[in-house]
């Protein structure tokens, strides 16, 4: 069974387009959401999440109808926001109490897994001294904290290494990899290429408010059947002249170094004789490997064409 379910689910803001008819299933698991600013992420959670209204479509958060189950999917779904969402005044148990509170618990459940949570992320010290006195990797954190304490079984995280410095990243990535393995199921937001590709099992590409790419990430790291990497010596120009007499792409990278990709797989017999014709000196045909960085600026890029 999908934890999220979206059909052609729309969301305008009276003549801008914030979402065009998104249509995506996810199955369980932890899974980036990426894209870069602007391209739809966080409008997508928060009318997943009841925020804000659709303006078209249907969707479905645990085969919940989010039209008509806004409640049940809260008590079900942990969210931990892009921006600060301090309560002036509450020490970070008392905020992660609140939030449990919000989330239906009794006060003693309440109170008893606040202090649970904030000992998983790592605050246990803090947890009496004032929220808004905590560092930026601290306030992530506990935004973590308030989202997990409700025990949910699906965690949106909206940029949740923002601000961090590299060894709080660390932390929080190793704290959401921890959660998925636990079977909790993860729906991570970020503009963060290494983030998604540290933790996630799976990516959905979004751009200008739609869809670009849905896939596994380790479909996408895999070896290129046609294009290789080039060392050689010699004429480079009378290489590549060779090159292009015998239908192979050359791509020059700007740096002396240069790629070629071949017109079928199993055709790198014309890059010898390419070299040959030309005498240069083949050094190396090295195979070059897709990547999750490829996808996702192929993806834009095709975006941006249409």
């Amino acid at each position: 069974m999908s934890v999220l379910d979206c059909d052609k689910l729309g969301k305008n803001y009276g003549p801008i387009t914030a979402l065009k008819g998104v249509t995506l299933s996810v199955e369980p698991g932890v899974v980036g959401l990426l894209g870069p600013n602007g391209a739809g992420k966080s409008t997508l959670i928060s009318v997943l999440l009841g925020q804000t209204p659709s303006t078209s479509g249907e969707a479905t958060v645990l085969g919940l109808d989010i039209h008509r189950r806004q409640r049940a999917i809260r008590r079900r779904v942990g969210f931990m926001p892009e921006n600060d969402c301090l309560i002036p005044g509450l020490t970070g148990i008392g905020y992660v109490h609140y939030a449990g509170r919000m989330a239906g618990m009794s006060y003693g459940d309440a109170m008893q897994r606040a202090h649970e949570v904030l000992d998983y992320v790592d605050l246990d010290e803090a947890r009496y001294r004032p929220a808004e006195g905590y560092s930026a990797g601290m306030k992530q954190r506990l935004k973590l904290a308030q989202a997990l304490v409700h025990d949910p079984d699906l965690l949106f995280l909206d940029e949740p290494t923002n601000g961090m410095d590299p060894q709080g990243r660390q932390v929080m990535l190793a704290l959401i990899r921890d959660l998925g393995n636990a079977g909790i199921s993860v729906l991570l937001s970020s503009h963060l290429l290494p983030d998604v590709e540290r933790v996630c099992e799976r990516v959905i590409i979004m751009g200008g408010g739609e869809v670009l790419t849905i896939g596994r990430i380790a479909e996408m790291n895999r070896p290129h059947p046609t294009l290789y990497g080039l060392e050689f010596s010699g004429d480079g120009a009378a290489f590549q002249r060779q090159l292009t007499e015998r239908n192979v792409a050359v791509h020059e990278h700007g740096d002396g170094r240069l790629s070629v990709e071949l017109p079928a797989e199993g055709t790198q017999t014309l890059v010898l004789e390419a070299a040959r014709a030309a005498q240069a000196r083949l050094h190396g045909l090295h195979p070059k490997r897709s990547s999750l960085e490829d996808t996702f600026m192929a993806a834009i890029q095709r975006q941006h064409a249409s």
